[in-house]
């Protein structure tokens, strides 16, 4: 029963935002009574912790599914980019500001793991794109993986990119291909191009 709490409170949570789903909510929604949920969870903040752990934890599998494929550096970042908003595709609710601004405590473990596993991701993915000559040999691989941490947590400020203005589909979207461009070398160019114009294609 646990795990089906957390599966359904996750759901809502991203659709409809972490601070404006009830436990009431959730018993309604599931058909079990409030008792049952506090049987497991003593509190919705503890809720709301396990729900976010099993949202890290189901896109880092994801992650490591994608780069045990051993795609081109580009292609692996266009493809974790997809899985992510996959499992983040509900902008109109913004669960993510919702969890900064009501759960500021989950939100900055959640925020040091991202770190974590992003930095290792980001080096490893920079280092075989400067081995095979798709992003410059110049790079300093610690401070664009840094900066690129910083700048993925930036895009998702809301009151810069207000989600009236602009989707999280476009953002992202926008904003790796930014990146790329500026670290990419002729080949890399050309490599970067060639799969943009296919995924148009194919949209």
């Amino acid at each position: 029963m646990k795990e089906k709490i957390i599966q359904k409170a996750t759901q809502l949570f991203l659709s409809i935002g972490f601070k404006s789903v009830t436990m009431d909510d959730l018993a309604t929604e599931m058909a079990i009574s409030k008792k049952t949920i506090y049987t497991h969870f003593s509190n919705k903040t503890e809720l709301v912790r396990e729900c976010t752990c099993s949202i890290m934890n189901t896109i880092t599998d994801g992650i490591d599914s994608i780069c045990a494929q051993n795609h081109n550096p580009i292609e692996e970042i266009y493809e974790i980019k997809r899985l992510v908003l996959s499992h983040l595709k509900d902008e109109k609710s913004s669960p993510q500001y919702q969890l900064q601004k009501y759960y500021p405590e989950i939100n900055e473990s959640l925020k040091e793991l991202h770190f974590e596993k992003m930095m290792e991701l980001t080096r490893r993915n920079l280092q075989r794109g400067i081995k095979q000559g798709l992003y410059r040999s110049s790079l300093d691989v610690e401070f664009i993986a840094r900066l690129y941490f910083m700048c993925v947590h930036g895009t998702k400020d809301e009151n810069l990119f207000l989600s009236e203005k602009f989707s999280k589909q476009f953002v992202t979207e926008e904003y790796l291909e930014y990146h790329l461009r500026g670290i990419v070398t002729e080949k890399g160019y050309l490599t970067l191009n060639k799969y943009i114009k296919e995924q148009h294609t194919n949209a």
